[in-house]
């Protein structure tokens, strides 16, 4: 059988947007400037698919260690392991 599984399978609540927040997105929370050592939460902006992370780790708080092109590096904790994520700042909020 053909492979079917993708990574955003399974997602249809976690990737839905409130009936009114729906439409453009805000630009201040696309170019927002995140500087080392800030707090930050994960949130998926389901309409931008650039620097979309696992959605194993939607809700999630990290700290930012480091910018990748336009996009931050993530230090999270998964269970007993440190992990790092290269996520979008759309996809971020200040904690």
């Amino acid at each position: 059988m053909k492979h079917n599984s993708t990574i955003r399978r399974k997602t249809r609540g976690k990737y839905r947007k409130e009936i009114r927040s729906r439409g453009k997105i805000s630009l201040t929370a696309y170019f927002q400037k995140l500087s080392a050592g800030d707090l930050v939460h994960l949130r998926v902006e389901p309409s931008v698919l650039c620097g979309l992370y696992h959605p194993r780790y939607v809700g999630k708080t990290g700290v930012v260690t480091g910018k990748r092109g336009e996009c931050y590096e993530i230090a999270i904790h998964d269970q007993h392991k440190a992990k790092t994520l290269i996520v979008h700042p759309v996809h971020l909020k200040k904690a």
